[in-house]
């Protein structure tokens, strides 16, 4: 399936969580969501990324926000995961079909072809989505590049919000 376009209503899940609880995009009504896909728990890039998020929660929480992520992983897996790094935010299972594709995955368009060590590959491309109050996609960042995308995110919530960026995300001018 294609990637969810701005402006496009967010597909709905329902999904178990870290611990189980069964969890759908309506109880985020009211709220925005950073939905984040990452391909598996515990590995160097989704830890990075799974720690910005961790270490931006609260200025993202403070901006009206709230932050989901989600993998092929089981909900075993991700309790770990979340325990071991201390995540304080969601994290959902959306389990590999008989077909080979997490349902949620293929709905978002963020499971597909990548080159992974020269060999072309099905799997899950690293991709996040902003979703508005009303569930609806206002932006989303593909094929994300986990170094500074933490402070990609809180940036792009600080201007909906009519704020200007903090320090952190400043770019410093060439002189």
């Amino acid at each position: 399936m294609p990637l969810i376009e701005r402006g496009q209503k967010a597909p709905a899940f329902s999904l178990q969580d870290q611990h189980g609880v069964v969890r759908r995009l309506t109880e985020f009504r009211g709220t925005m969501l950073v939905l984040y896909f990452y391909p598996e728990d515990d590995t160097p890039l989704c830890t990075t990324e799974a720690c910005q998020f961790r270490d931006r929660h609260a200025q993202i929480r403070s901006l009206g926000a709230e932050v989901v992520g989600i993998s092929p992983d089981s909900p075993g897996s991700h309790l770990s995961f979340a325990s071991k790094h201390g995540l304080p935010f969601v994290l959902l299972a959306d389990r590999v079909g008989s077909d080979g594709v997490p349902q949620i995955c293929g709905k978002y368009g963020v499971w597909r072809e990548k080159n992974m060590y020269g060999k072309r590959v099905l799997g899950m491309v690293r991709t996040t989505y902003l979703i508005d109050e009303d569930g609806v996609v206002v932006r989303r960042w593909d094929s994300v590049k986990t170094p500074t995308h933490g402070d990609q995110v809180l940036a792009e919530l600080r201007a909906l919000r009519g704020e200007t960026p903090g320090p952190a995300v400043r770019k410093s001018k060439k002189r």
